[in-house]
């Protein structure tokens, strides 16, 4: 079974990790697509991969944080496909890692720009697309850290994301009416290329860290925005939904 037979989707955060399983289980299951990275070639390489299963891709590259970029993504995909009905806003960075005082106000800028007001100017520009469309599900990773943990150093990520939260909740409250469906990722430790885990050590320290003592793979948090991202989730929308391996209630 397809679950996003004749859909168009946006995939940010496209060229690797949670993001490139997304947009493939997404072209997998139905869905055009429109993804988006700031690494060109590997997105070239992932539309290939699409297109050689039968899927239909095209790829925009570019800054999250550019408002123009923004702007053209979502203008774009109505051009290619003539609708919008999912969004993965996807994309992110943990940034500069340091204590609150030793964080320089430019490291805070840039990561609050990069999870905070990339996804802003995203639904900037999809939400009204997807109100042409009719409605639609929009999706943004934010994290634990700072919704029911908060980590040494991550100041600015923690900040960032619980900010995620609250435009998830407005934005959802807002377009509710349209028919449009706002909901917020929260994944635990995963293992993708971003992935701050250098040794064995730490690797069998944040494992231990989640009630399944492991990490996730990218595919299974994939599974998680499938799910929002499909009419399986049609009474969901303002939440945050977790795929933390029990990171966020393990005490052990």
């Amino acid at each position: 079974m397809k679950l996003l037979e004749n859909k168009v989707a946006i995939v940010t955060g496209a060229s690797s990790g949670i993001g490139r399983s997304a947009a493939t289980l997404f072209a997998n299951h139905g869905a055009k697509l429109m993804v988006t990275a700031r690494r060109a070639k590997a997105l070239d390489t992932l539309v290939g991969e699409i297109e050689d299963k039968g899927g239909e891709a095209v790829a925009l590259a570019g800054n999250i944080t550019d408002e123009a970029h923004a702007r053209s993504l979502s203008a774009a995909t109505l051009d290619r496909f003539g609708r919008l009905d999912i969004a993965f806003n996807n994309a992110g960075g943990v940034g500069p890692m340091a204590p609150g005082p030793d964080l320089s106000v430019s490291a805070w800028r840039d990561t609050l720009e990069t999870n905070l007001t990339g996804a802003f100017l995203a639904a900037k520009y999809q939400l009204p697309a997807m109100r042409e469309t009719g409605g639609g599900s929009m999706i943004f990773t934010s994290s634990f850290v700072g919704f029911t943990a908060g980590l040494p150093g991550m100041a600015a990520y923690a900040a960032a994301k619980a900010g995620l939260i609250g435009l998830v909740q407005v934005l959802a409250a807002e377009f509710g009416p349209d028919g449009i469906r706002v909901n917020a990722l929260l994944p635990g430790g995963t293992d993708t290329p971003g992935a701050t885990i250098e040794t064995a050590e730490d690797r069998a320290f944040v494992e231990g860290l989640h009630a399944l003592k492991r990490i996730a793979s990218p595919e299974e948090i994939a599974q998680s925005a499938l799910f929002l991202a499909s009419d399986m989730s049609s009474f969901t929308t303002g939440s945050p939904i977790f795929a933390d391996g029990g990171v966020s209630i393990n005490r052990t």
